[in-house]
């Protein structure tokens, strides 16, 4: 396995459990109004990290996990506001709630990381 594969993994298959959820939501003005928002942030993150894995210099790498942390916020946003407005109950998003705080700090270690391994 390749260095951050397990990480790519992970994101897509926050990804693929976003897309699910979405799918489970009313589909009333403000469901499909979140469910887009929700679809694009919290599938964006997978593809901005898989441009980070190849990106063209260390200052490139962290700017492309940024916007995915940025991405991964956003994400935890909407799911909060779904739960908020009774869309979903909290106990059927508490697991992928979890999972995007996690990767919000996988990804903001591996910024701080990079930013220590570029001032060397």
């Amino acid at each position: 396995m390749a260095k951050g594969d397990d990480i790519q993994a992970r994101l897509i298959q926050f990804a693929a459990r976003i897309i699910k959820a979405c799918g489970a939501l009313p589909r009333t003005q403000a469901g499909k109004h979140i469910s887009g928002q929700l679809i694009r942030s919290g599938t964006a993150t997978a593809a901005h990290y898989g441009e980070a894995r190849s990106a063209e210099s260390p200052a490139d790498f962290v700017h492309k996990l940024k916007i995915g942390v940025k991405e991964l916020n956003e994400s935890e946003v909407w799911l909060r506001i779904i739960v908020a407005s009774d869309m979903m109950k909290a106990e059927k998003l508490a697991d992928m709630l979890d999972e995007c705080i996690q990767l919000q700090r996988i990804l903001n270690a591996s910024i701080k990381t990079a930013r220590q391994s570029s001032r060397r």
